[in-house]
């Protein structure tokens, strides 16, 4: 057994839940390794060879580890410091009886679906940029409080034509975050399918509407005084009038590991959401 951890060394909580692991690994044996989250180079070098991926922190965390994981068949398994924490599947005073059923091999394996992202300059394929997404890819005004103008289609086929702040294009596991505050539903995070879900539009007749995955969604900037592309709330590029970004579901799934006995996911959503403030 090989166990690699990422956590968030900007969280004290985060770095003092480490040194617990660091500890029980030690005492039962099990080969660990450790990385920041946030240094995608080191968990690349590090995953290969490892049987699960632990990470410690809340969702934020979480989402920058899975970008990394979602190139390699390497499962993860977060546990939550506190925070809402809907990507978790324990919390930080489980962590060592999660981690020895997980030597014990006492969980399931969750598949999550990932999203395919490509950024084509001017619409054209020439120097087109991609990236993956475990939440969302959200195309949102910026800094400057002005609307933005989208068009959208699905495979070709004209879905709207939005003046928004924005629209978000969510998988079923980020159908909880951005998706969900823009009024989109929440699916069960297993299923494969898109959401795409407008911000604010106005006097848009279509709202929020679930794609299946074998739809690709293409949205074009018409018009934007300041527009970006966010993925995951965590990478973002700024956009232009003309540019496209089309969105896939990814054929690799993001396998989640889930410990025998851990929440199901609507008791967990009935949970967390008695957590946010109202």
């Amino acid at each position: 057994m090989r166990i690699g951890f990422a956590y968030n060394p900007t969280f004290a909580v985060a770095l003092d839940l480490l040194e617990r692991a660091r500890r029980w690994c030690d005492a039962h044996g099990v080969e660990r390794w450790d990385a920041p989250a946030g240094d995608p180079d080191m968990l690349g070098q590090l995953l290969p060879g490892s049987d699960v991926l632990v990470v410690l922190g809340g969702d934020g965390t979480l989402l920058r580890a899975a970008r990394v994981v979602a190139t390699m068949d390497v499962p993860l398994l977060g546990v939550n410091l506190g925070k809402v924490g809907f990507l978790s599947k324990a919390e930080a005073h489980q962590l060592e009886p999660v981690l020895q059923q997980v030597v014990a091999g006492d969980y399931v394996i969750e598949d999550r679906m990932a999203l395919d992202v490509r950024l084509l300059r001017g619409g054209r394929d020439e120097g087109r940029r991609s990236f993956i997404a475990l939440n969302d890819a959200a195309i949102v005004r910026a800094s400057q409080a002005r609307v933005v103008r989208l068009e959208v289609s699905i495979d070709g086929s004209h879905l709207a034509t939005y003046t928004a702040d924005g629209l978000v294009v969510a998988t079923p596991t980020g159908s909880t975050g951005y998706s969900f505050s823009a009024g989109g539903p929440i699916l069960d995070p297993t299923s494969r399918n898109l959401v795409v879900t407008p911000v604010a539009a106005y006097l848009s007749a279509i709202r929020s509407v679930v794609v299946g995955a074998r739809h690709a969604v293409r949205v074009e900037v018409l018009w934007a005084f300041d527009v970006m592309v966010s993925i995951d709330g965590h990478e973002e590029v700024t956009l232009s009038a003309g540019d496209v970004v089309e969105v896939r579901a990814r054929q690799q799934p993001v396998r989640f590991l889930e410990p025998a006995g851990a929440v199901p996911f609507w008791d967990l959503l009935r949970e967390k959401a008695q957590l946010l403030p109202s």
